[in-house]
């Protein structure tokens, strides 16, 4: 009797390649295009009788979530943070986690420049000023801020900070950056970027750029003290993790002035492992016209989202045929 193939739950839509590649080895549960993200309670459900599970940014895994899964060997994450899944229990229940490093850089790069062009030259609000029907000629309006010369704060130069940097710079922007750890200094000459404190950068930067972890020391370390410490007019852009800034101080110093305009595509109410995040993203942001918000598109592009999913399908067959995940956080075995 032919061996029964191991299961395998995708708690997202993917591509049908992606759902090929799995059904070359497992046997794949998959949500419908219709359907993009199974709820958590029916993750929990198929979860119980799987193998494996290749998870996105909705999810979230902790020592409950593990207890029911008796079964379950590896899950295979389609990101590069890890802040929603319990390491630490994925090592004590035998399970491995698995992120993926690179492939999200460059997309998430050239949307944060995306996002700090639309902010500063208010391409959001004068494209609902045309599709209003109010425009019917040049006025001198929409006035922004260009990026040529113009000073790009970037709080945490990790790959996506040094990617981001890299094509600022061809927009004639100069860098400062503030990490714990310096850059190679031939890196900090050829992106002639500056090392600054946090305090420094951010009374200097006429726009401060957040791309940091999130993690005990970060949470909310852009808050109303870090704001009131801005340049007057400055711009934020968050594209590192929603609750690395603190959305509720943000949304009054857009409404007081102070700010000149916050763009993000990270929100904290998407921070489902940190107790007490919000359910939802604060009315003050919504409202404000000097807001640029995008749903977590930073890999939201349709050949490289298929190169994750593949990326992520593979660890999963690594880890069931017995081998170590290329790019494990955890050791299970120890």
């Amino acid at each position: 009797m032919p061996e029964t193939p191991p299961r395998v739950v995708v708690t997202h839509w993917v591509h049908p390649e992606v759902v090929s590649y799995l059904a070359g080895f497992c046997e794949p549960a998959v949500p419908s295009r219709d359907e993009g993200v199974w709820p958590g309670p029916r993750v929990a459900e198929l979860a119980a009788g799987a193998d494996g599970l290749i998870t996105c940014m909705a999810d979230t895994v902790d020592a409950a979530f593990l207890a029911g899964c008796p079964r379950l060997r590896v899950i295979s994450t389609t990101l590069k943070g890890y802040d929603n899944f319990d390491a630490a229990a994925c090592t004590r229940h035998g399970v491995w986690l698995t992120i993926l490093p690179d492939l999200l850089t460059v997309p998430t790069a050239e949307l944060t420049v995306g996002l700090i062009l639309g902010l500063t030259r208010q391409i959001g609000a004068a494209d609902r000023y045309v599709r209003s029907g109010q425009f019917t000629g040049w006025r001198p309006q929409f006035y922004g801020t260009g990026l040529s010369g113009s000073l790009v704060g970037i709080v945490g130069m990790g790959q996506v900070g040094r990617a981001a940097a890299t094509r600022l710079r061809a927009f004639g922007a100069r860098i400062a950056y503030y990490d714990q750890r310096p850059l190679d200094a031939g890196l900090a000459r050829e992106l002639a970027a500056t090392r600054l404190d946090l305090a420094g950068l951010l009374a200097s930067s006429n726009v401060v750029l957040v791309l940091l972890p999130l993690d005990e020391a970060t949470v909310r370390l852009i808050d109303a003290a870090a704001l009131a410490r801005m340049r007057p007019g400055a711009f934020l852009v968050n594209v590192g993790r929603g609750s690395v800034v603190d959305e509720e101080a943000v949304a009054l110093a857009l409404h007081s002035g102070r700010l000149g305009g916050y763009a993000a595509d990270v929100f904290a109410m998407e921070d489902w492992a940190l107790p007490g995040h919000p359910a939802q993203i604060p009315a003050g942001l919504l409202s404000h016209p000097r807001t640029l918000l995008t749903p977590h598109l930073g890999s939201a592009v349709d050949g490289v989202r298929r190169q994750m999913s593949l990326a992520a399908a593979r660890q999963v067959q690594q880890a069931l045929s017995g081998q170590r995940p290329d790019h494990a956080v955890n050791d299970p075995q120890r």
